[in-house]
């Protein structure tokens, strides 16, 4: 994968390229949107445990495929508030800590889940 930076737009925000080119011959996989809930159905509280979830998840999704969050091109994350949005983070950065170029990336605050306690979703695109 090739980070696309161009120097004539500013540099990116936090961990994240402005684009991704994906090489020829690649497959791609899409993942559904991930919410923080265990496989036993608890909800932790709090952006930052709901993030590391979802990117558990994510990472399980990517494995039945070949692919590790080094394969990632693109990740959409949705919180319900500004005051999530550190959290989120912190737990995406630690997540993509050893993968180089970042993928794009988008947050945005949404009004809400299908549950109240939900606060981060999450979901990504991949290549094989």
């Amino acid at each position: 994968m090739k980070a696309l930076t161009p120097p004539s737009i500013r540099p990116p925000f936090a961990r994240y390229s402005h684009g991704i080119e994906v090489p020829p011959g690649r497959g791609l996989i899409a993942t559904s949107g991930q919410l923080g809930i265990a496989a036993d159905g608890t909800v932790p509280e709090g952006a930052e445990a709901q993030a590391a979830l979802c990117f558990g998840n994510i990472e399980a999704i990517l494995a039945e495929a070949g692919a590790t969050p080094a394969s990632v091109i693109r990740l959409n994350a949705f919180v319900t508030a500004r005051e999530h949005m550190a959290g989120y983070m912190k737990a995406r950065d630690a997540w993509l800590a050893e993968v180089s170029p970042p993928p794009a990336s988008t947050l945005m605050i949404v009004g809400g889940f299908t549950r109240p306690e939900f606060v981060v979703e999450i979901e990504v695109l991949a290549i094989n």
